[in-house]
């Protein structure tokens, strides 16, 4: 049988982020400060409250010179800590940095830059803010726990604000970020939030996050020269994120070797997407459900286990994703471009933005479906030029009634993600369902289901172009 040829674009893409990952860490470097050490207990503290004596030596080591704030006696509670440059925060082995139950003692943090977060979604209490800070480092191998339960911190879901309900770690503006060898636990909201930072490096993290509502585990929001690698991540929410509302291009990005399980989506872009994503390289990860939810909030399986969605008017282009696990994901592959047009109240709504150029291959995995993948552009801006390749996936049948492509609109104004069509039923095909997709390269790509499956394997019918 005759393979389909790729497109030109295919190798020189393939190339070009092969090589951008060979020089990101010669570029993306760790955390270098002075050998200069400070504890607490050198600024007096004696056990109770610790806000003040850590702030206190933190903000003398960055005067100083930098250096390293160790925790190095036990457990730590404080409210907000805001990182200084030049400053590396340590926990040691056996030691826990604990946040206050008291959300009085989050104080909100309003960013000089005023963004589409800081507008719709008030996102301003963190336990550990920084912002226009550079050469700062979060490190273990201890232990940052939010004790952000529902009892200590409630609040509804939502896709807006969370207010009452702190971050973990919330970094803006920041440069030379180094965050590694580090278990963090339970926050009240997102774990961590990179936002408009170059050189990111994230490595050997542990999260757990998955005790309220939002437990996303990384955002990353508008950075450049980033890598993510050795992170074993479980969540309620998304566990590793790239947005846009920071109104900033996130580029040169590596992640690698990582676990990402989570029950809404594994791996995302959006959905704020008023930025640009390019240049995303993700290779070697295992990806998709939770395998259990400890706490019976969500469920054991993840919406999406990759999901790209371009719905604020920028552009996703020149994304490989190869070699990848997905296991337990309602849908393995979903894709959305779409108008909503989210941005700030002074700004004009933006067109419909692009989402072209991207790889998905080598991909396998157990225990899917049955949901199914789809890919769903609008009329007037269709998802341009996708390449599926060496994909090969095991996927539970749909006991639902099967549905057809004209069972369903355009779709405009619902939540972008691959649960948008619950309401209505699984896909209409359990491989692959696409419309409005200019430049569809199918290479190889087969879903295995249980003979219960009643769907075709592909529907392609709406203003769909394969090659």
């Amino acid at each position: 049988m005759k393979q389909t040829a790729l497109p030109e674009w295919y190798e020189d893409l393939r190339r070009r982020l092969s090589d951008m990952a060979e020089k990101l860490p010669s570029q993306v470097q760790p955390w270098q400060g002075p050998d200069r050490v400070l504890r607490p207990e050198d600024m007096g503290y004696q056990g109770g409250m610790a806000t003040e004596s850590i702030q206190a030596a933190m903000d003398r080591l960055s005067r100083e010179g930098g250096g390293t704030l160790r925790l190095s006696h036990g457990d730590y509670v404080t409210g907000t800590l805001v990182m200084r440059s030049r400053v590396c925060l340590q926990v040691d082995r056996g030691c826990r940095l604990l946040g206050s139950l008291d959300l009085k003692d989050y104080p909100e943090h309003i960013c000089r830059r005023v963004t589409v977060q800081d507008t719709h979604m008030g996102m301003n209490q963190a336990l550990i803010f920084a912002e226009d800070c550079e050469n700062i480092a979060i490190c273990g191998p201890g232990e940052i726990c939010g004790r952000g339960t529902q009892e200590n911190f409630p609040g509804d879901e939502t896709q807006h604000g969370t207010p009452g309900r702190p971050f973990l770690i919330r970094l803006v503006d920041c440069r030379n970020v180094h965050v590694h060898d580090l278990k963090l636990r339970d926050a009240a909201c997102w774990m961590e939030n990179y936002f408009n930072c170059d050189h990111v490096l994230l490595e050997n993290l542990t999260v757990r996050n998955q005790v309220n509502y939002n437990n996303d585990g990384i955002d990353i929001d508008g950075c450049r020269h980033v890598i993510v690698r050795g992170c074993d991540v479980q969540s309620g929410d998304d566990a590793l994120c790239f947005k846009g509302a920071s109104e900033r291009n996130t580029e040169k990005v590596l992640v690698e070797n990582c676990r990402l399980y989570s029950s809404c989506n594994a791996l995302k872009i959006g959905t704020d997407t008023q930025g640009d994503f390019r240049e995303i390289l993700v290779r070697n990860c295992e990806i998709g459900g939770v395998a259990q939810d400890p706490l019976g909030i969500k469920h054991p399986y993840s919406d999406s286990g990759i999901s790209l969605e371009m719905v604020d008017g920028g552009t996703v282009e020149e994304i490989w994703i190869h070699d990848m696990q997905i296991h337990r994901a309602w849908s393995p592959v979903f894709l959305r471009l779409e108008d909503r047009g989210r941005r700030r109240p002074d700004q004009p709504r933006p067109q419909a933005g692009t989402l072209r150029r991207v790889i998905l291959e080598d991909l396998t995995g157990e225990d899917n479906g049955p949901r199914g993948s789809y890919m769903l552009g609008i009329p007037e801006k269709p998802i341009m030029d996708v390449v599926l390749n060496r994909i090969t996936l095991r996927q539970n049948a749909s006991l639902k009634p099967v549905t057809r492509d004209e069972d369903f609109d355009d779709m405009r104004g619902i939540y972008p993600d691959a649960h948008m069509i619950d309401d209505r039923g699984d896909a209409p095909a359990y491989e692959l369902w696409a419309r409005y997709v200019d430049g569809l390269w199918i290479r190889s790509l087969k879903v295995e289901t249980g003979e219960a499956e009643k769907r075709p394997a592909r529907v392609l019918e709406r203003q769909v172009r394969t090659c």
